[in-house]
């Protein structure tokens, strides 16, 4: 990864990947493990306190397209590290680039901040024909991942797996074990990229609606005249509802392992064993829709952390998550590995076989998806539907939010409601024919916060080709709920910074072990028989500007959303309402301070940034040590944005009570709205930005101060 582009002297995202095909030669020597060559998707047979990795240009090819690739050990991906939980590791990185500083990120670890690989933000960088060592102990276990942090140099394949080993015995152990990276490789530079989609946004989205799919748009809107008024909507906006992906199948290879489908990469298994498939999503730019048809996928890690098991037939992994999977074949057969991109214009693919040689069918693309309502932050009001058809709900009474009681932890975050206008937002309808099962929690909900009745003027919103009579458009009215805080610790009402600091290229989250989400003790809580009161930052909706294209005017919990084109697919798609920690969190402090942010963009112009700011206009989000803090992500935007915190763990509130997953890295559906809880036991700067490489480098980044 990389930092953006007014900080060119620091990392950018993720460079493109390359091909390991059957094996790389790690010039990654560990000083016992990784000597000599690695096959890709294996893991070391023992894991290692010290490893010297050397990153230079090496010339690759995959799927025809060339390039000259930053890379370690001429390899693409970089080799697989095995690390022990409780050990402390040491990493010597020389860069053998000519001209060009490098960097690495321990992407989820929690480690000091200088040591979390970010030039600019935690260090200087490597410069050409230095070495740096990094050196921490390792307080957890699981699947995570490496990767640059200068000059899109992610995007490339400067990136590898990590697996962590626990100290305790591993419940998920299978005789089996594979990693599986999926990434993107394009012979394109990413600048070019970037600067194409600065002229023209839709450059590589094809596949647009047109003429021939007004039909089967208009059966699946109810008729003719909604789908027509649907469309009419998204162009009064300029923006497409197919725009599922900013960078597409038109120039990108899909890679599984470094290899292209063609190359088929191979997975060996015995009838009847359990196989473990440790997923990590290494690309810059895309979402991928994972199955392997005919076999049944047990979920049991989420980010690193072990979660109760889930099964399921299908899984969504954003950019820079990782889900471990076990699956147990029984038949002596070849099964497929399947991983399709999100705007279904290519895919990944591998093989688990019980041999050599054997390969199974592929199955067929699904349907590309297209954006709704839903997306655009209108809820479930369908194209043409009347706004007055949603009214006759009373308005909550006026609450002031400036500070208000805290729910407790484990309970339901706030549900922050845009509008207005009489109407609550409607949790988005689950996505499943079949639903896995869902782990219940045994804490309740809180009850929904009151809303301030305050409105921020929306004039300069032309919703005038939707049916809405019930609505003023004109004078269309949202809470604006700009409530005072402390100045030193709203991240919103921070004048444009001038920190020369790069931004943050990604950072390093803070993952825990295989038996627990942290192993660092959190600050012991006081029992009190009242919650501490809330402090929340909110700046409220941003203005309608060049900076930001819309508002979620009624954004919505997609927490039950498998995400657009999985539902109703008649599969068993994962969801974060079903990822139940198998262990309580280590912090059950209630918060005590709310700290809400929109996620906002013009797609047409391509900029990115939080609450309608870039990077290069904002300040830092400044946080006590040890406090813990909420954070509300609001996405106003078309598009899911995978958002990650370095340093800190984030603990979604998805209703599983004090079993609430620890993540690294949590996706924001587009329209919908987010909880996590903070505790800031991490102190120093870190990055904290969308880990989509191009809106990362656009502006949707933020430093965040532990002190």
């Amino acid at each position: 990864m990389s930092s953006p582009s007014f900080l060119r002297g620091g990392l950018t995202r993720r460079r493109f990947v390359t091909s390991l095909a059957a094996g790389g030669v790690a010039t990654a020597f560990a000083r016992p493990a990784l000597a000599g060559v690695q096959q890709a998707g294996a893991i070391p047979a023992q894991a290692a306190t010290q490893w010297q990795l050397t990153v230079a240009h090496t010339h690759i090819e995959i799927d025809r397209k060339s390039l000259k690739a930053p890379c370690i050990g001429g390899s693409v991906p970089a080799p697989t590290l095995r690390w022990r939980q409780g050990d402390t590791v040491e990493i010597a990185v020389t860069n053998h680039l000519k001209h060009q500083d490098t960097s690495l990120h321990w992407h989820g670890i929690r480690l000091p901040a200088q040591m979390d690989g970010v030039p600019g933000i935690s260090f200087a960088g490597i410069s050409p024909g230095q070495t740096f060592t990094y050196r921490f102990p390792v307080t957890q276990s699981g699947t995570y991942w490496y990767h640059g942090h200068s000059g899109m140099q992610e995007a490339q394949g400067l990136y590898g797996a990590l697996v962590i080993d626990p100290t305790q015995p591993d419940p998920n152990a299978c005789p089996r074990d594979y990693v599986i990276m999926l990434s993107e490789w394009t012979d394109v530079d990413p600048q070019d990229i970037l600067n194409t989609l600065k002229m023209q946004s839709d450059y590589y989205t094809f596949r647009q609606r047109t003429a021939a799919s007004l039909l089967p748009d208009a059966k699946a809107a109810g008729g003719l005249i909604p789908a027509l008024k649907d469309r009419l909507a998204w162009s009064k906006m300029r923006m497409a509802a197919t725009d599922i992906s900013d960078v597409s199948g038109i120039i990108y290879s899909y890679l599984l392992n470094g290899q292209a489908p063609d190359t088929n990469w191979l997975g060996l298994f015995t009838p009847g064993e359990r196989v473990r498939l440790r997923f990590i999503n290494a690309s810059s730019m895309t979402f991928f829709d994972v199955r392997i048809p005919g076999l049944e996928l047990l979920v049991v890690q989420a980010d690193g952390n072990d979660i109760e098991p889930v099964p399921v037939d299908e899984f969504r992994i954003g950019v820079a998550e990782t889900y471990d999977v076990i699956v147990q074949p029984k038949a002596n057969q070849a099964y497929t590995i399947f991983a399709q991109s999100e705007d279904r214009t290519g895919f990944a693919r591998g093989t688990l076989a019980p041999r050599a040689g054997m390969s199974a069918p592929i199955p067929p693309l699904d349907p590309r998806p297209v954006r709704t309502m839903v997306d655009m932050g209108m809820g479930t009001m369908q194209p043409g539907q009347s706004m007055q058809t949603m009214q006759g709900m009373p308005m909550p009474p006026h609450t002031p939010m400036a500070t208000l009681p805290a729910a407790p932890h484990g309970a339901s975050a706030p549900q922050h409601t845009h509008a207005a206008m009489p109407m609550a937002a409607t949790p988005h309808p689950t996505a499943l024919n079949t639903t896995a099962p869902v782990p219940t929690a045994s804490t309740p909900k809180a009850k929904p916060l009151a809303q301030p009745d305050d409105t921020m003027d929306m004039s300069g919103m032309d919703m005038s080709d939707m049916d809405m009579p019930g609505m003023d458009r004109g004078g269309m009215s949202m809470p604006s709920r700009a409530h005072t805080s402390t100045a030193a610790h709203s991240p919103h009402a921070m004048p444009p910074s001038n920190t020369t600091s790069p931004m943050a290229h990604r950072g390093g989250h803070t993952m825990g072990h295989h038996t627990g989400p942290i192993d660092q003790a959190a600050p012991p809580a006081t029992p009190s028989t009242a919650p501490p009161l809330l402090q929340v930052d909110d700046p409220g909706p941003p203005p309608l500007n060049v900076e930001n294209q819309n508002i979620a005017a009624m954004p919505t919990d997609r927490l039950g959303s498998p995400g657009d084109g999985l539902e109703h697919n008649g599969r068993r798609v994962l969801t974060y309402k079903q990822l139940r920690a198998t262990r309580p969190g280590t912090d059950p402090r209630s918060p005590t301070r709310e700290i809400i942010l929109h996620l906002t963009g013009n797609m047409e112009r391509y900029i990115w940034g939080f609450n309608g700011r870039k990077f290069s206009e904002s300040g830092p989000i400044r946080l006590k040590k040890n406090e813990r803090v909420r954070f509300t992500l609001i996405n106003d935007t078309m598009m899911e944005h995978p958002i990650h915190l370095h340093g800190m763990w984030s603990e979604l509130e998805n209703g599983q009570g004090a079993y609430q997953p620890y993540k690294h890295t949590l996706i924001a559906q587009p329209g919908a709205k987010l909880s996590y809880l903070v505790t800031a036991d991490a102190p120093g700067m870190w990055a904290y930005h969308c880990h989509l490489m191009l809106h990362m480098d656009q502006g949707m980044f933020r430093t965040v101060i532990v002190a």
